[in-house]
């Protein structure tokens, strides 16, 4: 079961302060800081599977109201003070002024599927919320695709680690390799793809911003 968990500790908290943990670790992750919040809840769900001292469904409902509010803190930070210390620090990073434009141009465009989709990529999932707040989404539009997002992640994650628990001895090996490919896979093609296309969307935020502006 180790494999899964990562570390012992995961699972002795998990132990002590249950569905309190899955919260708390999914809330902080989604508000930025660094925490293994999706680790917590696939810990959490393959525990209830394994032993059955957890309910899945509080662990599933633990982790969505933890990833709503997590972000909607996220948002409203990025939303009243994110845009003075992203312009500050964004060259620093590679978020240079095209690229803050970009960004903009991206969420005024594709904003709710950013926030809904970010929720299943780990580097999107601790700062899509604070980007959305940051480049304007709409109170409302943040909130329907935030909670949407949340709910089918902590879903998702949470039934596939509470099956695996049920059949950890047969299934750990093969499917923890599978979605480390899968997700591999995935993350080349979506950087190829960016990488690829990077100067025409560039080109495209660039008129967007130039044509609001006439």
């Amino acid at each position: 079961m180790h494999l899964i968990f990562g570390h012992e500790l995961i699972a002795h908290l998990l132990q002590t302060y249950g569905y309190f943990l899955v919260f708390c670790a999914v809330a902080l992750e989604s508000a930025g800081v660094p925490l293994p919040g999706e680790t917590t809840l696939i810990s959490a769900a393959v525990y209830a599977g394994a032993t059955h001292n957890m309910h899945i469904g509080f662990v599933i409902l633990a982790a969505a109201g933890g990833a709503i509010l997590g972000d909607n803190i996220g948002y409203w930070v990025g939303r009243e003070a994110g845009a003075p210390l992203l312009a500050k620090i964004g060259p620093r990073i590679g978020l240079d002024e095209r690229r803050q434009k970009l960004g903009d141009y991206l969420f005024r465009e594709y904003g709710g599927m950013i926030v809904f989709f970010g929720r299943f990529v780990a580097v999107l999932r601790a700062f899509a919320a604070l980007l959305a707040g940051v480049n304007g989404l709409a109170p409302a539009r943040f909130f329907f695709f935030n909670a949407a997002g949340g709910l089918v992640w902590a879903t998702v994650f949470g039934l596939g680690g509470y099956l695996a628990g049920n059949a950890f001895d047969k299934i750990a090996g093969p499917f923890g390799w599978a979605m480390l490919i899968i997700a591999a896979i995935g993350a080349a093609a979506l950087w190829t793809y960016y990488k690829k296309h990077e100067e025409l969307l560039l080109q495209k935020a660039e008129s967007a911003m130039q044509a609001e502006r006439a």
